[in-house]
Formats: structure tokens, C-alpha cells, sequence
């Protein structure tokens, strides 16, 4: 009986994102955080680069619920890590990110991946109206009820690849479609608390073509929080990550350093 508790103990230890955590380089853990719509799958491409390149990764399931919430299930994880780690955001992760960070001193720097940056006080919902050019409310499917009281929101799997991400390949759009994970519509109306690009240096990427946040936006929030460095890709849709993963993880490692 001893044996096998001692089995189980190693087995999830091995699957610990935490169990190998003391660093063996100087390199910061890079801590990935996707946004609504999506799920720790769109990091693929980015987190593949970083591992290549000697860097501990670990994506984080995001809960999608409501920003305190998120935050504080972030949060939970890097207390957890040893070290420094830079925290990366990609959309409503953004949001989560910027409250996450507050208060934690492991945390050295912040990459925004076509993400929201708010002030104390703003919502995601805010920011995405700020500016012309989101078409998100026209592509999203009806809304499913919640037990309590709330709603989920879905992206229209046919409107998806347009919507979401128009650069990437059809069949890998479809498939993100047919796997996105629903945001609860409360945790984008809700208002922002913390905001940790005030203190912490913050990196920001996204693309001229983005959808669903308009690209005016981002830069507004990117000159507010005066960005190190802001990367606009060219023709790039919402999932900049996914389409340029190799420019997005260079601008990661930038921060790293």
C-alpha cells in the first residue's frame, strides 16, 4: 500500500507544473495566460520556440469567469514558481495579467498578445468600444444560460475563422472553432482592479488587422502603460500568437532578457 501511494505521489509530481521548478539557468519561467475563445493549445507554436530556446513554459488553463477570480487562480500559480517569470497575456488574459501581477515580486515583466490593458475601473467591454472596429458582437453565436443566473458567450463556429483568425489555415481555424472556450459575459463587463503594467515594464504585440480588439485600442493602452517595445504585425488577425508565433515568442524572450 505504501508503494503505491508513493507511486501516485511521484506520478503527480512529474505532472506538477511547479515539480521541476528550481531553474537551472538564469532564464525566467515564462507563464502564458490565453484569453476568451481559446485555450492553453494557442500557446503551441509560441511555447515550442521558448522551450527550444531553454525557457521553462507553463500555460495556464484560464477559469474565464471573472477577472478577480482568474486573477486569483493565476496568482495561486506563481506563488508557487521559484524565481522570476515573465507574464504574458494574450485578449481578455490581458486583463487578467494586469490584476494577477499586482503584488507579486517574482513577477519581472509583462507581454501584452493582442490583449486588454485596463485602468482600475475599466472593463474589457470598455475598451473594446473605445475605438471603431470591432465586429465581435456580430459574430457571436446566442448566448448559453447559466445555473446562475449568468450567460457563457461563443464565438459562431462559422463565423470563427473570419472573426477569430482570419491568417490562420482554414482547417486549423475550424478546428479552433469547434474547441474554443466560452468567457462569462459578467467577466467582461466587470471592472478592472490592479494594474500591474503601472509598475511592472510591459512588452505588447498585435495585429493591424485584429477584429475582435481594435487595433487603435491596443495602441492606446501600449503608449499608456509606456511599452519597452510595441510590434504591430502586418495583415495578423486576433491569434497573432498562432499565426506568428516566432515574432511573438522573439518579443517574449526581448522581455526575458
Amino acid at each position: 500500500m505504501l508503494r503505491r501511494t508513493a507511486l501516485v505521489l511521484l506520478a503527480s509530481l512529474a505532472f506538477s507544473p511547479t515539480a521541476n521548478a528550481a531553474p537551472k539557468t538564469a532564464k525566467p519561467t515564462v507563464v502564458l495566460v490565453h484569453g476568451a475563445f481559446a485555450d492553453g493549445s494557442s500557446w503551441n507554436g509560441v511555447a515550442g520556440k521558448l522551450a527550444r530556446d531553454g525557457f521553462r513554459v507553463v500555460a495556464v488553463a484560464n477559469p474565464l469567469r471573472s477577472v478577480k477570480g482568474d486573477a486569483a487562480y493565476v496568482g495561486a500559480l506563481l506563488a508557487s514558481i521559484p524565481g522570476p517569470v515573465v507574464l504574458v497575456g494574450h485578449s481578455y488574459g490581458g486583463a487578467v495579467i494586469s490584476a494577477a501581477a499586482v503584488d507579486r515580486p517574482n513577477v519581472k515583466a509583462l507581454v501584452y498578445v493582442a490583449a486588454f490593458e485596463p485602468a482600475p475601473g475599466e472593463t474589457s467591454l470598455d475598451l473594446s468600444g473605445k475605438f471603431p472596429g470591432s465586429t465581435l458582437g456580430g459574430a457571436l453565436a446566442p448566448p448559453v444560460p447559466l445555473p446562475d443566473g449568468g450567460v457563457d458567450l461563443y464565438i459562431d463556429q462559422g463565423k470563427f475563422p473570419h472573426q477569430f483568425a482570419a491568417d490562420v489555415a482554414a482547417g486549423q481555424a475550424a478546428m479552433m472553432a469547434a474547441t474554443q472556450r466560452p468567457i462569462a459575459q459578467a467577466a467582461l463587463q466587470e471592472a478592472q482592479v490592479g494594474a500591474a503594467w503601472q509598475t511592472i515594464p510591459s512588452w505588447s504585440i498585435y495585429g493591424d488587422v485584429d477584429l475582435n480588439i481594435p487595433p487603435a485600442a491596443m495602441a492606446f493602452m501600449s503608449d499608456r502603460a509606456k511599452a519597452k517595445r510595441t510590434v504591430v504585425v502586418k495583415g495578423a488577425s486576433h491569434v497573432v500568437m498562432v499565426s506568428h508565433a516566432a515574432e511573438v515568442a522573439a518579443l517574449i524572450e526581448e522581455a526575458a532578457r
